[in-house]
């Protein structure tokens, strides 16, 4: 009978090679489903192909699960099998990982590491613990057990030490370093974060140059993790050494096109590797050269399909480019990464009728992944699209993201504050300041990031000094004085910049133009130095030269307006240049240099006819009343508990609460003392179902 099964197996391998499954299924189930009497271990890796079939290529995982439970089964009246053990194991353990069933996820995961601490200390057993530490420790995560996912994962650890592999090491602290970052980080655990950090680096260095050069999943994910770390402290300038490292690492592989190999390892072990390929979700197989594995087997692990890290590649680029105007290569990543991003979308069954209820289960964590990955680069398109006044460009690209929501509520559930945020940003740069400040209102209930928080409260304030009345400013002090006494206890600097530009705007109004002064000298600083934003410095220099002419400090007044002017104009940034320019037309009239106020009137009558006219286009949209209309997102939510554990899912392996800038535009013209600047960077809120 043994010859029989041989037989099937290979026939069911001809049958997966030409696509054809279901027949490739049903050759291996004849043996399941036979009179004859096979061997139990006969049955048992008849039972595990099935399984890796239905995972590798369909959404069947109830199917896949059936199988491998009673693959389990049989294994138990059979007192060897090492291995096999291991890999029904393995896979039952994602199988229910696939189903959002984490108790018997963990219960089988504390049986298989039993079962490997029982047998002999070899390379193959410590490999497996490692597998098994790695799954539990992601298990506990989704329960929100941190601590207790660190303490596993460090045991992982101790088993990649004691078979001197140093990948596994690496994989091992890198996740240690994830959870502590993404999960875990706040006033008291930021020293554990940064140990965490530093181990990364010292067993990075540790490992052999010519193994690292096969660690490519490695380099992206430590690099990424230590780029969303300089991003948490504000520290701009370390950042971008290690996105131009990503960066160059991505157009080398582009190049390759797919040259990557797997892991070296020194050891062989019957551990079953291509059984153990991960399931990802029902996704087919992808070719070697589409993936970057984490760890070597059995883990085999990816952080996340190479198309989605290097989409975030494009991201961090995006991010650390805006600020400084570098606006044609942001289009060009703006427009690869969502290219990248619909084509998966596509490949997941995500075409323009599907909805969130829609979605097959084991589909739902790998659409979140791209749908908010989508949000992001769509968010950034309209912050760049209103920073250079291309209005109708923005409306469109903020339409997408509204569409999105509407369709994936419950996936996307951390975007509505971002899309409230950014109709608010849009409100205001049209010049309708009343509904740019329910927006931000709006936002700042809605989301639950501090940061986000004080940020939108105070663009919400400068919306209200904008409008200009007493009942707006009195709205705006109430939003602005508590916030600023709190100010000492951000995280971030830009949190710090959007206050003190506020505050200085309070103390204007209120007359005290030195004190004033100090404030906005120090913002201008931080967003400089630190921030290295040169829309929010051109809008500084703009107020503080707007201040000088105040204080009657004509030339400092000049001198900061002409610096103003040119970021502006760099930027294409069409109302900063007409705020600058209706201020230099005061600072020539005081000067009584009246060529130079006559030919800077001209000029400003220029740009402000050019800006009418986007606005009048704007405002003709079917889409603008949409947009600014005081009324919150209306969706019907997808509350299944099903939904919300699957979105969960996998938050060991990514977790897209990316610290980032976003844009705000600036004011319409109107009496420079009211004006409202871009305050770069609101940060997102926290993905938590």
């Amino acid at each position: 009978m043994e010859a029989v099964a041989e037989g099937l197996w290979g026939l069911a391998d001809e049958f997966e090679k030409k696509g054809e499954i279901g027949k490739a299924v049903k050759c291996l189930e004849a043996i399941c489903q036979s009179h004859a009497s096979f061997l139990p271990i006969v049955e048992v890796k008849t039972r595990l192909r099935i399984a890796t079939i239905l995972l590798r290529h369909s959404h069947n995982v109830n199917h896949a699960k059936s199988h491998l439970e009673r693959s389990q089964l049989l294994l138990n009246s059979i007192p060897s099998c090492f291995d096999l053990k291991c890999r029904t194991y393995s896979l039952l353990s994602q199988c229910y990982h696939l189903v959002g069933a984490i108790p018997p996820q963990k219960q089988i995961l504390y049986k298989a590491l039993h079962l490997t601490s029982a047998a002999a200390p070899d390379v193959s057993a410590k490999l497996w613990c490692c597998n098994f530490n790695s799954q539990l420790a992601n298990a506990l995560i989704i329960e929100g057990d941190y601590q207790n996912s660190i303490s596993t994962l460090e045991s992982g650890y101790v088993s990649a030490t004691q078979i001197c592999y140093p990948e596994l090491q690496m994989f091992f602290v890198a996740s240690i370093l994830h959870v502590r970052l993404l999960m875990q980080w706040d006033d008291q655990t930021a020293n554990e974060v940064e140990r965490a950090l530093q181990r990364c680096n010292q067993v990075w260095e540790t490992m052999p140059s010519d193994r690292r050069a096969h660690c490519m999943g490695l380099l992206f994910y430590n690099e990424l993790l230590h780029i969303f770390y300089r991003l948490r402290v504000s520290d701009y300038k370390n950042a971008v050494k290690h996105v131009d490292k990503l960066d160059a690492a991505m157009r080398q592989d582009s190049k390759s096109r797919g040259q990557l190999t797997r892991f070296t390892t020194t050891t062989t072990t019957s551990a079953g590797n291509d059984s153990l390929e991960p399931t990802y979700f029902g996704n087919a197989k992808r070719a070697l050269q589409d993936k970057l594995f984490l760890a070597p087997p059995p883990i085999n692990g990816e952080w996340l399909p190479k198309s989605a890290v290097y989409a975030l590649v494009d991201l961090m680029i995006i991010i650390f480019g805006r600020p400084k105007g570098n606006f044609k290569e942001c289009d060009k990543r703006i427009q690869s990464g969502i290219h990248i991003i619909k084509e998966e979308l596509i490949r997941l069954g995500i075409t323009d009728d599907v909805r969130e209820v829609d979605l097959q289960h084991s589909a739902i964590w790998m659409a979140g992944v791209y749908l908010m990955l989508l949000m992001q680069f769509l968010e950034n398109k309209v912050a760049v699209e209103l920073t250079r006044s291309e209005f109708l460009e923005a409306q469109e690209a903020l339409m997408q993201m509204k569409n999105w929501f509407i369709r994936f509520p419950t996936i996307l559930q951390a975007c509505e504050s971002i899309i409230e945020m950014l109709r608010g940003q849009y409100s205001h740069s049209v010049g309708c300041y009343n509904e740019a400040a329910f927006h931000y209102v709006e936002a700042a209930k809605i989301t639950e990031s501090k940061s986000m928080q004080i940020m939108c409260q105070a663009y919400a304030a400068i919306s209200y000094f904008c409008i200009g009345d007493a009942e707006s400013s009195s709205q705006a002090l109430d939003l602005i004085g508590p916030v600023y006494r709190m100010k000492d206890s951000f995280v971030g600097v830009r949190e710090e910049a959007s206050i003190l530009f506020a505050y200085g705007l309070l103390l204007m109004k209120q007359q005290d133009l030195q004190e004033a002064r100090n404030r906005l000298a120090k913002g201008l600083q931080i967003a400089h130095v630190q921030m290295g934003n040169l829309q929010l410095v051109s809008q500084y220099l703009t107020i503080l030269g707007n201040l000088a002419l105040a204080l009657h400090d004509t030339g400092q007044a000049r001198e900061i307006l002409r610096s103003s002017l040119t970021l502006a104009k760099k930027l294409g940034d069409i109302p900063t240049q007409i705020w600058v320019l209706s201020v230099l037309t005061g600072l020539f009239q005081q000067l009584g240099e009246r060529g130079n106020q006559m030919e800077n009137d001209e000029y400003r009558r220029k740009k402000f006819d050019e800006l009418q006219s986007r606005l009048a286009d704007t405002r003709s949209s079917i889409y603008h009343i949409e947009l600014i209309d005081k009324v919150k997102l209306q969706v019907q939510q997808f509350h299944e508990i099903d939904m919300k554990r699957t979105i969960a899912d996998e938050s060991m392996r990514v977790n897209l609460d990316i610290p980032e800038s976003v844009g705000l535009s600036t004011p319409m013209p109107v009496p420079s003392s009211s004006r409202l600047v871009d305050l770069d960077t609101g940060r997102r809120g926290k993905r938590k179902l």
